[in-house]
């Protein structure tokens, strides 16, 4: 005699068939949200990457959010020429011209943090004129020996534009600005089928034991190094090479139990500075077994093999790229290249291909 299933075995089997299809949905839905690590040592070029692509996927800023970087490239701006003005007096460098004593005044009076609409006339005109002074620009020369910030330049050779009354900042302007991030800031783009879940990470060494609670489940790690950093000390610790730290640091995530499985992208940044900065840092008094002299591509070859060569899983392959976080054409396509590398690992850690 023939026995069919009862309605309680044929509702058991049903809500079984749900919980599988709602484990394949929930597995799919997995796949296509990326958690990505934004890693490096502090300045690297983390935060660039965060604005680039909300410029390339999210449509670029309002007027208003636009507006509200004013008082940071404001602050930025008059910081540097701060930091350049006090390297003088520990150098012992003279200005040029002692006219000048008068504009250095002016920016000694400024707070940390410039608020207001537009720069003030004086100080945009004190920066102005302090840039064109022989002194400022030999002290300039020699920043290496001190902390300035890699945007200082461009705020200086832009101060016209920067403290006009109606001044907006532009792309560019909102790229280069600098905020130290502290802790950890996660932002979501929607990229094609793939969610990305980007977590920005401070690199400064006291932010770096934060990190851990974003180990969990990362599909990639984005290490940013800025490579232009080669001839510098730590703004943390004023001993320590900027490149050998980064180095350590990269050892320490590629090799680490926590990313054995996780695919790394290596992105080998400010490679405009970095090209600017070998005819005149010789690389080999920083790293002696460096033997391309000013070559360029020597040089980035050899930065190239030393962070690869640090990989001890001979099955990890380590994804990278030379890159300059500000150019946003540059950008747009790298980041195409990164969105290919993880469509392609997640096809392969699911066995289709």
């Amino acid at each position: 005699m023939g026995c069919g299933m009862s309605t309680e075995e044929k509702e058991g089997k049903a809500r079984n068939e749900e919980i599988e299809n709602q484990l394949k949905r929930d597995r799919l839905q997995q796949r296509n949200e990326i958690k990505m690590l934004l890693l490096g040592a502090g300045e690297s070029g983390k935060s660039t990457i965060l604005k680039q692509m909300k410029l390339i996927h999210e449509g670029g800023y309002s007027r208003d959010e636009r507006e509200s970087f004013k008082e940071i490239i404001f602050s930025n701006t008059v910081q540097s020429m701060r930091v350049i003005l006090e390297a003088m007096e520990s150098l012992e460098l003279p200005l040029s011209n002692q006219k000048m004593e008068y504009h250095v005044q002016t920016i000694f009076m400024q707070p940390a943090q410039i608020e207001g609409e537009s720069l003030p006339p004086e100080v945009g005109k004190a920066i102005a004129e302090l840039w064109t002074d022989g002194g400022v620009q030999n002290c300039f020369k020699r920043s290496r020996e001190y902390q300035l910030n890699d945007s200082a330049r461009y705020y200086f050779d832009n101060i016209q534009r920067i403290a006009a009354p109606d001044y907006m900042p532009n792309d560019q302007d909102v790229l280069r600005s600098r905020v130290k991030t502290t802790g950890i800031t996660e932002t979501t783009f929607i990229i094609g089928d793939l969610t990305y879940r980007m977590f920005d990470v401070g690199g400064q060494r006291s932010e770096r034991k934060k990190w851990i609670h974003c180990f969990e489940n990362v599909t990639t790690i984005l290490f940013l190094v800025a490579i232009s950093e080669y001839d510098q000390l730590l703004f943390e610790d004023e001993t320590v090479n900027r490149m050998q730290e980064a180095l350590t640091l990269f050892d320490s995530i590629c090799n680490s139990r926590w990313f054995i499985k996780t695919s790394i992208i290596l992105f080998l940044n400010k490679i405009d500075r970095f090209k600017e900065k070998l005819p005149v840092s010789p690389m080999k008094n920083y790293f002696p077994d460096y033997e391309g002299g000013d070559d360029y591509a020597a040089a980035c070859d050899y930065i190239l093999n030393r962070f690869v060569s640090l990989n001890q899983h001979e099955t990890k392959q380590i994804y990278t790229h030379f890159t300059c976080a500000t150019d946003t054409t540059q950008i747009r396509f790298v980041m195409a290249a990164v969105n290919d590398i993880i469509i392609q690992e997640n096809l392969r850690q699911c066995g289709l291909i």
